[in-house]
């Protein structure tokens, strides 16, 4: 057996250069454990989430409306900002306020996360980068007082404005102030949600300045659940939509009159004897006994409803009395002598 030399010694402190490279990389995969990485999610689940609460608020709307159906008309109009008060606070209540999503985020797997804890990392062991903490009471109280209370002084303070005029006023009072401070705060925030949808676009965080500021982003719940994607009902909707082009482009097109003569003309004879057989003083086309509006057909002489004869001659060129099947002439060339003023 072949005996093995030992290899040259290591040179002094070569244990400490081994002792800081491995430091380094501790260090670099303690702060990994701590901070979560990047986190991207779907715009789009999160665009979505927003537009399914709107429908399910509105929903829950026009059914507190058909309740108050029998009221005087207008009285919900009224108060059409505290109603819409009252259901966003309710929908805040039993979802943000007791850390569950909103219907909208439930939909599409999503949920509020505090993001200032997550930058000051007070996150626990990191997995799937989707751990953090939910909102602090603070957060909730600010988010439902900045979009729910904010949006319902809005609303009401415009429709106050528009009611008692306010920028018809002088320049002195306090009215025009106000309603100048209104649209210069209406374009402030105007700016600011524009360039905070820039932002969004960008790099997917908050959809609107309120949710930036408070630092209350959407994540994922639940890292395992696939995103599927149905496209039955946008098919059903672009062939409904194609068709209904089709028809409003074939409609006008189209003499319904001229196709109704048509698929009746196998029972103009049935039509014309019982037409023959009703009094001279009936109307031939509604066959009714009393004409409102007489008219004497030219040049048969016979008596139709002004309203029935006109409407079948301007959808009919060569239109035939039925009692007697002389062509009707134009109508408005025979409209002044032909109009009776009364029976």
């Amino acid at each position: 057996m072949a005996s093995v030399s030992p290899g040259p010694a290591p040179p002094p402190g070569a244990w400490e250069e081994v002792w800081h490279s491995a430091a380094e990389e501790l260090a670099a995969l303690r702060n990994q454990r701590a901070f979560p990485p990047v986190l991207q999610v779907l715009r789009v689940n999160q665009v979505d989430a927003q537009r399914l609460d709107v429908e399910m608020t509105g929903m829950l709307r026009e059914q507190l409306v058909k309740v108050f159906s029998f009221l005087r008309p207008g009285i919900l109009s009224r108060y059409e900002p505290e109603l819409n008060l009252v259901l966003e606070a309710l929908v805040f209540r039993f979802s943000i306020w007791v850390d569950r999503p909103t219907p909208g985020n439930a939909l599409m797997n999503l949920r509020y996360r505090n993001e200032h804890a997550v930058r000051r990392g007070e996150v626990g062991p990191v997995r799937t980068g989707l751990e953090g903490p939910g909102l602090t009471r603070s957060q909730k109280v600010l988010y439902a007082a900045a979009l729910i209370g904010g949006r319902y002084a809005w609303l009401r303070l415009n429709s106050t404005s528009a009611l008692q005029r306010w920028g018809d006023r002088d320049r002195t009072t306090w009215a025009n102030r106000g309603w100048r401070l209104l649209l210069w705060v209406e374009k402030s925030y105007r700016l600011l949600a524009f360039l905070n949808l820039l932002h969004f676009l960008r790099t997917g965080k908050y959809r609107n300045p309120v949710e930036a500021v408070l630092g209350t982003r959407l994540v994922y719940d639940r890292p395992t659940m696939s995103r599927q994607v149905s496209f039955e009902y946008m098919n059903r909707q672009l062939v409904w939509h194609e068709f209904s082009e089709l028809l409003l482009l074939l409609l006008p097109l189209l003499s319904l009159s001229s196709i109704k003569s048509t698929l009746l003309a196998p029972f103009q004879s049935s039509g014309q004897n019982s037409a023959t057989s009703l009094p001279q003083e009936s109307c031939a086309i509604c066959r009714t006994s009393t004409i409102a509006v007489p008219y004497t057909a030219v040049p048969c002489n016979h008596m139709f409803c002004y309203y029935c004869l006109s409407t079948h001659a301007a959808a009919q060129a060569n239109y035939k009395c039925p009692r007697c099947l002389t062509e009707v002439e134009a109508m408005q060339r025979h409209q002044p002598k032909g109009l009776l003023s009364d029976k």
